[in-house]
């Protein structure tokens, strides 16, 4: 998940920090999430989805 997190984020033309305000979340969780210290739960995946307008079928697309 970390590693399509980073690469739609990068995509998107977003900062952690940006994203993360987008998301309504802290920067290090974006941080821990691209980094896969943490994993998201589906309503934060729905939240970054969102952030990232895209559908979060889409952002789960990327992780296979």
């Amino acid at each position: 998940f970390g590693i399509a997190l980073r690469q739609l984020r990068e995509e998107k033309g977003l900062t952690q920090e940006k994203l993360a305000e987008l998301v309504d979340v802290d920067r290090t969780y974006i941080y821990r999430l691209e980094t896969g210290k943490r994993s998201p739960s589906i309503r934060i995946i729905f939240r970054i989805a969102a952030g990232l307008k895209i559908t979060p079928g889409a952002l789960l697309d990327r992780v296979k």
